[in-house]
Protein backbone atom coordinates (compact mmCIF):
# COMPACT_ATOMS: atom_id res chain seq x y z
CA UNK A 1 0.00 0.00 0.00
CA UNK A 2 1.42 3.53 -0.96
CA UNK A 3 -0.70 5.47 1.18
CA UNK A 4 1.04 6.84 4.41
CA UNK A 5 -2.04 7.71 6.89
CA UNK A 6 -0.06 9.18 9.66
CA UNK A 7 4.59 9.41 10.58
CA UNK A 8 6.57 11.15 12.10
CA UNK A 9 8.26 14.42 10.43
CA UNK A 10 10.25 16.22 11.56
CA UNK A 11 9.07 17.12 15.04
CA UNK A 12 5.27 17.22 13.78
CA UNK A 13 3.18 14.40 13.67
CA UNK A 14 1.56 14.22 9.52
CA UNK A 15 -1.36 12.62 8.64
CA UNK A 16 -3.80 12.64 5.48
CA UNK A 17 -7.16 14.43 6.25
CA UNK A 18 -9.96 12.14 5.96
CA UNK A 19 -12.35 14.57 6.11
CA UNK A 20 -11.24 15.63 2.35
CA UNK A 21 -11.43 11.68 0.77
CA UNK A 22 -12.10 10.83 -1.89
CA UNK A 23 -12.21 14.23 -3.57
CA UNK A 24 -9.19 16.02 -2.09
CA UNK A 25 -5.72 14.11 -0.75
CA UNK A 26 -4.05 16.47 1.24
CA UNK A 27 -1.75 16.30 4.59
CA UNK A 28 -1.74 18.01 7.82
CA UNK A 29 1.51 18.49 9.67
CA UNK A 30 0.92 19.21 13.58
CA UNK A 31 3.05 20.74 16.15
CA UNK A 32 0.83 21.68 18.60
CA UNK A 33 -1.21 19.02 21.17
CA UNK A 34 -4.54 21.36 20.99
CA UNK A 35 -4.34 20.98 17.23
CA UNK A 36 -3.85 16.91 17.08
CA UNK A 37 -6.70 16.77 20.01
CA UNK A 38 -9.17 17.96 17.23
CA UNK A 39 -7.84 16.32 14.32
CA UNK A 40 -8.77 13.14 16.34
CA UNK A 41 -12.11 14.28 17.35
CA UNK A 42 -13.08 15.40 13.73
CA UNK A 43 -12.11 11.88 12.72
CA UNK A 44 -9.14 13.67 10.28
CA UNK A 45 -7.14 10.76 11.73
CA UNK A 46 -9.67 7.79 12.71
CA UNK A 47 -9.21 3.66 12.90
CA UNK A 48 -8.51 1.85 15.73
CA UNK A 49 -4.50 0.97 15.10
CA UNK A 50 -3.85 4.40 13.49
CA UNK A 51 -5.27 5.69 16.81
CA UNK A 52 -2.63 3.56 18.81
CA UNK A 53 0.04 5.21 16.43
CA UNK A 54 -1.93 8.82 17.03
CA UNK A 55 -1.75 8.52 21.02
CA UNK A 56 1.92 7.28 21.12
CA UNK A 57 3.20 10.03 18.49
CA UNK A 58 0.63 12.53 20.46
CA UNK A 59 2.07 11.89 23.96
CA UNK A 60 5.45 12.40 22.88
CA UNK A 61 4.36 15.67 20.91
CA UNK A 62 2.80 17.00 24.29
CA UNK A 63 6.08 16.66 26.12
CA UNK A 64 8.73 17.22 23.81
CA UNK A 65 8.70 20.78 25.14
CA UNK A 66 8.24 19.88 28.36
CA UNK A 67 10.40 22.15 30.14
CA UNK A 68 10.06 19.82 33.54
CA UNK A 69 13.70 19.38 35.14
CA UNK A 70 13.02 15.98 37.17
CA UNK A 71 10.99 12.90 36.38
CA UNK A 72 7.49 13.99 39.15
CA UNK A 73 7.50 17.14 37.20
CA UNK A 74 7.60 15.37 33.96
CA UNK A 75 4.85 12.58 34.72
CA UNK A 76 2.75 15.31 36.00
CA UNK A 77 3.25 17.04 32.30
CA UNK A 78 2.53 14.03 30.88
CA UNK A 79 -0.79 12.84 33.23
CA UNK A 80 -1.76 16.15 31.42
CA UNK A 81 -1.27 14.74 28.09
CA UNK A 82 -2.37 11.64 28.57
CA UNK A 83 -5.71 12.89 30.12
CA UNK A 84 -6.24 15.37 27.47
CA UNK A 85 -5.20 12.86 24.07
CA UNK A 86 -7.89 10.37 25.85
CA UNK A 87 -10.84 12.41 26.03
CA UNK A 88 -10.80 12.97 22.42
CA UNK A 89 -12.87 9.59 21.59
CA UNK A 90 -13.96 7.23 24.28
CA UNK A 91 -14.88 3.69 22.22
CA UNK A 92 -11.31 3.22 20.34
CA UNK A 93 -9.45 1.21 22.83
CA UNK A 94 -6.29 1.07 20.66
CA UNK A 95 -5.56 5.13 21.39
CA UNK A 96 -5.71 4.24 25.35
CA UNK A 97 -3.55 1.24 24.35
CA UNK A 98 -1.17 3.63 23.16
CA UNK A 99 -1.10 6.22 25.62
CA UNK A 100 -0.67 3.55 28.53
CA UNK A 101 2.06 1.93 26.59
CA UNK A 102 3.51 5.72 26.45
CA UNK A 103 3.26 6.23 30.15
CA UNK A 104 4.78 2.44 31.27
CA UNK A 105 7.99 3.99 28.88
CA UNK A 106 8.18 6.47 30.82
CA UNK A 107 7.91 4.81 34.38
CA UNK A 108 10.53 2.34 33.15
CA UNK A 109 13.27 4.64 32.21
CA UNK A 110 12.46 6.64 35.48
CA UNK A 111 15.87 6.60 36.48
CA UNK A 112 17.10 8.71 34.02
CA UNK A 113 17.24 12.54 32.93
CA UNK A 114 14.19 13.72 31.24
CA UNK A 115 16.33 14.46 27.77
CA UNK A 116 16.70 10.67 28.10
CA UNK A 117 13.15 9.53 28.76
CA UNK A 118 11.59 12.08 25.80
CA UNK A 119 14.40 9.83 23.62
CA UNK A 120 12.90 6.95 24.62
CA UNK A 121 9.45 7.81 24.42
CA UNK A 122 10.01 8.93 20.52
CA UNK A 123 11.64 5.42 20.14
CA UNK A 124 8.80 3.74 21.79
CA UNK A 125 6.04 5.64 19.09
CA UNK A 126 8.40 4.50 16.50
CA UNK A 127 7.73 1.28 17.76
CA UNK A 128 4.32 1.36 18.15
CA UNK A 129 4.03 2.71 14.60
CA UNK A 130 6.64 -0.29 12.69
CA UNK A 131 4.62 -3.34 15.03
CA UNK A 132 1.63 -2.23 13.58
CA UNK A 133 2.53 -2.80 9.61
CA UNK A 134 3.85 -5.61 10.84
CA UNK A 135 0.83 -6.93 12.80
CA UNK A 136 -1.26 -5.69 9.30
CA UNK A 137 0.40 -8.29 7.71
CA UNK A 138 0.15 -10.74 9.90
CA UNK A 139 -3.42 -10.40 10.05
CA UNK A 140 -3.58 -10.50 6.44
CA UNK A 141 -1.80 -13.56 6.25
CA UNK A 142 -3.85 -15.32 8.37
CA UNK A 143 -7.18 -13.06 7.16
CA UNK A 144 -6.60 -14.34 3.11
CA UNK A 145 -6.74 -18.07 3.95
CA UNK A 146 -10.17 -17.84 4.97
CA UNK A 147 -11.02 -16.20 1.59
CA UNK A 148 -11.80 -18.03 -1.67
CA UNK A 149 -11.20 -17.73 -5.12
CA UNK A 150 -14.87 -16.36 -6.51
CA UNK A 151 -15.67 -15.04 -2.77
CA UNK A 152 -17.78 -11.50 -2.64
CA UNK A 153 -17.11 -9.72 0.22
CA UNK A 154 -19.26 -6.91 2.33
CA UNK A 155 -17.81 -5.00 4.42
CA UNK A 156 -18.93 -2.04 6.35
CA UNK A 157 -17.20 1.31 7.68
CA UNK A 158 -13.23 1.63 6.30
CA UNK A 159 -10.87 -0.89 8.01
CA UNK A 160 -8.03 -0.48 5.40
CA UNK A 161 -4.52 1.36 4.96
CA UNK A 162 -6.01 4.41 6.54
CA UNK A 163 -7.30 3.32 9.58
CA UNK A 164 -4.05 1.38 10.33
CA UNK A 165 -0.16 2.62 9.54
CA UNK A 166 0.08 0.53 6.88
CA UNK A 167 -2.34 -2.12 5.03
CA UNK A 168 -5.95 -2.15 7.15
CA UNK A 169 -7.60 -4.78 8.95
CA UNK A 170 -10.52 -6.45 7.30
CA UNK A 171 -8.98 -4.75 3.84
CA UNK A 172 -5.66 -6.08 4.04
CA UNK A 173 -7.17 -9.73 4.13
CA UNK A 174 -8.60 -8.56 0.92
CA UNK A 175 -5.33 -7.04 -0.40
CA UNK A 176 -3.31 -10.26 0.40
CA UNK A 177 -5.97 -12.16 -1.11
CA UNK A 178 -5.89 -10.57 -3.99
CA UNK A 179 -1.86 -10.86 -4.04
CA UNK A 180 -2.24 -14.07 -4.21
CA UNK A 181 -4.14 -14.37 -7.20
CA UNK A 182 -7.64 -14.69 -6.50
CA UNK A 183 -10.30 -13.02 -8.08
CA UNK A 184 -12.41 -11.46 -5.46
CA UNK A 185 -15.11 -8.72 -5.29
CA UNK A 186 -16.37 -6.33 -2.85
CA UNK A 187 -19.95 -4.81 -1.89
CA UNK A 188 -19.00 -1.63 0.62
CA UNK A 189 -21.42 -0.06 2.40
CA UNK A 190 -21.93 3.76 2.49
CA UNK A 191 -21.57 3.81 6.32
CA UNK A 192 -23.94 6.81 7.48
CA UNK A 193 -23.72 8.62 8.62
CA UNK A 194 -20.24 9.96 7.89
CA UNK A 195 -20.16 7.86 4.94
CA UNK A 196 -16.61 6.17 5.23
CA UNK A 197 -17.92 3.28 3.20
CA UNK A 198 -18.62 5.62 0.15
CA UNK A 199 -15.60 8.52 1.09
CA UNK A 200 -12.78 6.14 2.20
CA UNK A 201 -13.16 2.61 1.55
CA UNK A 202 -14.19 2.60 -2.41
CA UNK A 203 -11.65 5.28 -2.67
CA UNK A 204 -8.95 2.75 -1.19
CA UNK A 205 -9.93 -0.63 -3.20
CA UNK A 206 -10.50 1.49 -6.40
CA UNK A 207 -6.59 2.58 -6.10
CA UNK A 208 -5.80 -1.00 -5.81
CA UNK A 209 -7.48 -2.33 -8.14
CA UNK A 210 -10.09 -3.80 -6.64
CA UNK A 211 -13.56 -4.86 -8.10
CA UNK A 212 -15.72 -2.69 -5.62
CA UNK A 213 -19.48 -1.93 -5.77
CA UNK A 214 -20.89 1.05 -3.74
CA UNK A 215 -24.24 0.43 -1.80
CA UNK A 216 -26.39 1.80 0.51
CA UNK A 217 -26.59 0.83 4.40
CA UNK A 218 -30.23 -0.48 3.69
CA UNK A 219 -29.69 -2.67 0.54
CA UNK A 220 -27.28 -5.11 2.04
CA UNK A 221 -30.58 -7.31 3.33
CA UNK A 222 -31.54 -6.87 -0.30
CA UNK A 223 -28.03 -7.91 -1.84
CA UNK A 224 -27.49 -10.81 0.79
CA UNK A 225 -31.14 -12.35 -0.35
CA UNK A 226 -29.85 -12.18 -3.98
CA UNK A 227 -27.63 -14.39 -2.93
CA UNK A 228 -24.86 -12.50 -3.70
CA UNK A 229 -22.84 -12.21 -0.61
CA UNK A 230 -20.14 -15.08 0.29
CA UNK A 231 -18.62 -13.57 3.24
CA UNK A 232 -18.87 -10.16 5.55
CA UNK A 233 -15.26 -8.84 6.94
CA UNK A 234 -15.22 -5.77 9.46
CA UNK A 235 -12.70 -4.24 11.27
CA UNK A 236 -13.29 -3.45 15.35
CA UNK A 237 -12.59 -0.56 17.45
CA UNK A 238 -12.88 -1.93 21.16
CA UNK A 239 -13.70 -6.46 21.81
CA UNK A 240 -14.83 -7.35 25.22
CA UNK A 241 -12.84 -10.34 27.05
CA UNK A 242 -16.23 -12.51 25.74
CA UNK A 243 -15.79 -11.73 21.93
CA UNK A 244 -18.83 -9.20 21.82
CA UNK A 245 -17.19 -6.52 19.42
CA UNK A 246 -18.54 -2.33 18.77
CA UNK A 247 -17.57 -1.45 15.41
CA UNK A 248 -18.82 1.56 13.76
CA UNK A 249 -22.70 2.11 13.80
CA UNK A 250 -24.46 -0.26 11.41
CA UNK A 251 -22.26 -3.35 11.87
CA UNK A 252 -24.38 -4.82 14.29
CA UNK A 253 -27.27 -4.95 11.79
CA UNK A 254 -24.92 -6.79 8.88
CA UNK A 255 -24.33 -9.15 11.27
CA UNK A 256 -27.93 -9.83 12.07
CA UNK A 257 -28.67 -10.43 7.98
CA UNK A 258 -25.61 -12.25 8.31
CA UNK A 259 -26.38 -14.83 10.57
CA UNK A 260 -30.27 -15.09 9.11
CA UNK A 261 -28.63 -15.56 5.18
CA UNK A 262 -26.07 -17.94 6.93
CA UNK A 263 -23.33 -15.92 5.70
CA UNK A 264 -20.07 -16.23 7.51
CA UNK A 265 -19.63 -12.99 9.81
CA UNK A 266 -15.53 -12.25 10.35
CA UNK A 267 -14.21 -9.62 12.82
CA UNK A 268 -10.33 -8.77 11.49
CA UNK A 269 -8.10 -6.43 14.69
CA UNK A 270 -5.26 -6.36 16.24
CA UNK A 271 -4.77 -8.00 19.73
CA UNK A 272 -4.49 -4.34 21.00
CA UNK A 273 -8.23 -3.95 20.25
CA UNK A 274 -9.52 -6.21 22.39
CA UNK A 275 -10.05 -4.97 25.90
CA UNK A 276 -9.37 -7.53 28.73
CA UNK A 277 -10.93 -5.35 31.23
CA UNK A 278 -14.30 -5.49 30.00
CA UNK A 279 -16.33 -8.83 30.94
CA UNK A 280 -18.85 -7.77 28.03
CA UNK A 281 -19.85 -5.55 24.95
CA UNK A 282 -22.51 -3.85 27.73
CA UNK A 283 -19.41 -2.64 29.39
CA UNK A 284 -18.12 -1.11 26.25
CA UNK A 285 -18.87 2.70 26.22
CA UNK A 286 -20.30 4.29 22.98
CA UNK A 287 -19.34 7.60 21.78
CA UNK A 288 -21.99 9.83 20.59
CA UNK A 289 -21.31 12.44 18.66
CA UNK A 290 -23.12 15.96 17.45
CA UNK A 291 -26.37 15.82 15.56
CA UNK A 292 -24.82 18.23 12.34
CA UNK A 293 -22.97 14.16 11.67
CA UNK A 294 -27.10 13.39 11.36
CA UNK A 295 -28.97 16.09 9.79
CA UNK A 296 -25.76 17.96 7.59
CA UNK A 297 -23.83 15.67 5.30
CA UNK A 298 -20.75 17.82 4.65
CA UNK A 299 -21.75 20.80 5.95
CA UNK A 300 -24.98 20.89 3.91
CA UNK A 301 -28.32 20.30 5.71
CA UNK A 302 -30.23 17.48 4.95
CA UNK A 303 -33.16 17.98 7.76
CA UNK A 304 -36.05 20.04 9.23
CA UNK A 305 -33.55 23.21 11.65
CA UNK A 306 -34.29 21.96 15.03
CA UNK A 307 -34.93 18.53 14.51
CA UNK A 308 -34.38 16.73 17.88
CA UNK A 309 -31.16 13.99 16.17
CA UNK A 310 -29.14 10.57 18.24
CA UNK A 311 -25.78 9.86 17.21
CA UNK A 312 -24.23 6.83 18.58
CA UNK A 313 -20.74 6.06 16.46
CA UNK A 314 -20.26 2.44 17.22
CA UNK A 315 -22.66 -0.32 18.03
CA UNK A 316 -21.95 -3.49 19.93
CA UNK A 317 -22.27 -6.72 17.70
CA UNK A 318 -22.74 -9.61 20.36
CA UNK A 319 -20.50 -12.75 20.02
CA UNK A 320 -22.91 -15.31 18.65
CA UNK A 321 -23.02 -13.55 15.49
CA UNK A 322 -19.61 -13.65 14.60
CA UNK A 323 -18.22 -16.57 12.99
CA UNK A 324 -14.26 -15.73 13.96
CA UNK A 325 -12.20 -12.99 15.02
CA UNK A 326 -8.78 -12.52 12.83
CA UNK A 327 -5.71 -11.19 14.80
CA UNK A 328 -1.77 -11.24 14.28
CA UNK A 329 -1.66 -14.55 16.61
CA UNK A 330 -4.32 -16.54 14.38
CA UNK A 331 -8.40 -16.79 13.97
CA UNK A 332 -10.22 -17.69 17.11
CA UNK A 333 -13.81 -18.36 17.82
CA UNK A 334 -15.00 -15.36 19.98
CA UNK A 335 -15.16 -17.54 23.04
CA UNK A 336 -11.55 -18.26 22.20
CA UNK A 337 -9.84 -14.54 22.36
CA UNK A 338 -9.64 -14.46 26.03
CA UNK A 339 -7.15 -17.23 25.86
CA UNK A 340 -4.69 -14.94 24.22
CA UNK A 341 -4.01 -12.79 26.77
Amino acid sequence: MAIATIKWDNGAIKIIDQTLLPNKLVYLKFKDLKGFWHAIKKLQVRGAPALGVAAAYGAYLGIQNSRAKNYNGFMRDLGKVIKFLGSARPTAVNLFWGLDRMRAVAVKNKDKNVAAIKKAMLSEAHRVFEEDRAICRRMADHGARLIKNSDVILTHCNAGALATADYGTALGVVYRAKEQGKRIKVYADETRPLLQGARLTAWELMREGIDVTLICDNMAAHVMGQGKITKVIVGADRIARNGDTANKIGTYGVAVLAKYHKIPFYVVAPVSTIDFSLENGRQIPIEERGSDEITTIQGRRIAPKGVAAYCPAFDVTPSRLITAIVTEKGVFKPDEIKRIR
